[in-house]
């Protein structure tokens, strides 16, 4: 089983978390110097401040969270409060050279319609989601008969903003059947380190705590 599972993994990666979460760390990763991002969910703007003072990026953000939205103009950044479930439509085609959504596409009502929008404005999509499908998860729900609770899924199952749950197979599976293209897929550990893998894994969809995917239209 450890073979088949080796054979699945293209090369694997540790890199610094010093700044950033392990997803944001990848998904920076991902995009060019001097690109136009929008990042929806952007929360207090993290993500967008280093990819402002790393990448030289220009960047947008869009957040329900009031007090977080008021937190990322402090900084310096361009953001509005804003719900990406119905706000995206009125954006128009290919309008950003990335759209990114970290942890917040479990969140929407219509993720489907979220995704439909996101490559529609980008040329990419960048998205992370967690990963109900990690061994943990499945342990602990196998013997304790309860909701797994994590770091990255770390609320009761009653207070949960995670309204849409899914494995990295169940994104994979959204894409094929949206006819997207998956350029990078990443898997994400705990310890903060990423590998990249290709196809349906069997391994990263077991190991990775989030997944991290570039997608095209």
């Amino acid at each position: 089983m450890a073979l088949a599972f080796a054979e699945e993994v293209h090369y694997i990666h540790f890199m610094n978390t010093a700044k950033l979460r392990p997803d944001l760390t990848v998904i920076a990763s991902l995009i060019a110097p001097g690109s136009l991002v929008l990042d929806i969910g952007c929360g207090c703007g993290e993500l967008l401040q280093h990819l402002a003072e790393h990448k030289q990026v220009e960047g947008r953000g869009i957040d329900l969270n009031q007090q977080k939205v008021g937190q990322a103009i402090a900084r310096g950044l361009s953001v509005i409060q804003g719900d990406a479930d119905e706000d995206l439509a009125y954006y128009p085609d290919k309008a950003y050279d990335y759209v990114i959504s970290s942890q917040t596409l479990q969140a929407m009502k219509h993720p489907k319609e979220v995704l439909t929008q996101m490559v529609r404005v980008g040329k990419y999509a960048i998205v992370s989601v967690p990963n109900f499908g990690h061994w943990r998860n499945r342990l602990y729900l196998g013997l304790k008969g309860k909701m797994p609770m994590s770091e990255t899924l770390s609320y009761p199952w009653y207070e949960t903003p995670n309204i849409h749950f899914c494995t990295l197979a169940d994104f994979i599976a959204l894409c094929e059947e949206m006819r997207l293209t998956i350029e990078e897929r990443h898997g994400v550990g705990g310890e903060g380190g990423s590998w990249k893998f290709r196809g349906h894994s069997i391994y990263a969809n077991l190991m990775a705590e989030e997944g991290v995917f570039l997608l095209q239209g």
